[in-house]
């Protein structure tokens, strides 16, 4: 035992010896050197993304605005020129369904095929055509008067137009989902059109820095860590918005308490990262806001949700290629470049969590997305990790951390997982 205190003391005799030798020490100066030239470069490239960002933000928002008018107009005109030949107009709007839908790991979204359904103007079909052209008409009056409306009140605004107006908001809700099927082909999102959803937009905090201003051009710098104990909200649109950032990463998270626990322990300034709320599956404007940190600040974006088909299988996917469903506009609105933290089935193993039993509608959704989720089908490290999540039969929730104590999903689980990003699912 002495020999071998010895033998260390020696050693570490020796290793302090070298460190202090000049040749160390030129090593050393030269390591911080390269280390500094690394972080203005960086500083310098956020710099330059942070001017580019903010010069384009009022053409981005101006380009949009001039964009949908123009697609309207365009479209209206070719209904009136159809009337005037004494031919009845039509509308080819994009088939919303999972049969048109195809994934391509190049572009990193589920995106809609070219298939289209005509409707034509007859008999049978002329409220619907009328609701629809009248639909148009409020989006042209929103967006040149610099206004929106909620999808509630675009509802209840139909009440005046006679025949023509919706008995239930679902029928209202369905012609602006084909409204905004019909533009995107030119960019064109239900948000341009001015129609937003009445929803909660998510919680933000962290080293960020909004820039935002309201309907008379009044500017507002917001810091999302001057909170105190509550956080920025995410508004129904955020493409006026200018971001300045300093942060590596931007982290999901699925559930508010565990949102909650992370931000009122300041864990974004501990890991230098933006915390960014989803509350199950993220709205829009989440999505929409997360991906322009990722594009604008080039921000890695890491999922945190439950192990579960739901929080997998919906919750994820939705945040990384996007749903079937709104295959036509997710090409604006996922991250193709978000990546899976947890909690992995694997994780439920090697933490020993405790879980509750699938349950049937559980085990359909993972089947279903194996089988037929065009993501899923060409990921093999994902049709693993599910085909064990059935096989073991069990669910985890991220709050099963706490079994270890309150704060070891801070002190313990997401530093080693940090410490390991290529090991995250895609």
């Amino acid at each position: 035992m002495a020999a071998r205190k010895k033998t260390v003391a020696r050693k570490k005799k020796s290793a302090q010896k070298k460190a202090s030798s000049p040749r160390a020490r030129r090593e050393s100066a030269r390591k911080k050197a390269v280390k500094k030239k690394s972080a203005r470069k960086k500083r310098s490239a956020r710099k330059t993304a942070r001017k580019r960002a903010r010069g384009s933000a009022d053409r981005r928002v101006q380009a949009t605005d001039s964009q949908t008018l123009d697609r309207i107009k365009h479209s209206a005109k070719k209904v009136h020129q159809s009337i005037l030949r004494g031919s009845r107009p039509d509308l080819a709007l994009p088939v919303r369904a999972l049969s048109n839908v195809s994934y391509s790991p190049k572009r990193g979204y589920l995106e809609i095929g070219k298939s289209t359904k005509v409707r034509t103007l007859s008999v049978n079909t002329v409220k619907n055509f009328a609701q629809t052209l009248r639909m148009m008409s409020l989006s042209k009056d929103l967006v040149s008067g610099n206004d929106f409306a909620t999808k509630r009140e675009a509802y209840y605004i139909s009440k005046n137009w006679g025949d023509a107006k919706f008995d239930e908001q679902m029928e209202s809700d369905t012609v602006m989902d084909d409204i905004e099927a019909l533009f995107s082909v030119d960019q064109i999102a239900r948000e341009q059109l001015r129609f937003y959803p009445e929803e909660h937009g998510g919680s933000v905090s962290g080293p960020l820095l909004v820039i935002d201003q309201d309907s008379t051009g009044e500017v507002a710098r917001i810091d999302c860590r001057a909170f105190g104990s509550g956080a920025y909200s995410v508004p129904s649109s955020v493409e006026q918005l200018e971001f300045e950032t300093d942060a590596d990463f931007v982290l999901l998270i699925e559930t508010g308490g565990m949102f909650q626990r992370l931000q009122s322990h300041r864990f974004w300034e501990a890991h230098n990262c933006i915390l960014v709320e989803m509350g199950g599956v993220p709205t829009r404007a989440v999505r929409r806001f997360v991906r322009r940190l990722a594009d604008e600040h080039a921000l890695p974006v890491y999922a945190f949700v439950d192990c579960d088909p739901y929080g997998i299988a919906n919750i994820y996917r939705t945040i990384k290629v996007g749903s079937g469903s709104a295959a036509h506009i997710n090409r604006f609105f996922c991250v193709p470049t978000a990546q899976f933290l947890g909690v992995t089935p694997q994780d439920i193993i090697d933490y020993e969590l405790p879980t509750h039993p699938l349950k049937d509608v559980d085990t359909k959704r993972a089947r279903d997305a194996l089988k037929n989720d065009p993501f899923f089908k060409s990921q093999p490290k994902w049709q693993k990790a599910l085909e064990q999540l059935v096989k073991m039969g069990v669910r985890a929730e991220q709050q099963a951390l706490a079994m270890w104590g309150l704060n070891y999903v801070i002190d313990e689980y997401l530093p080693a997982k940090l410490e390991q990003t290529e090991k995250f699912l895609p």
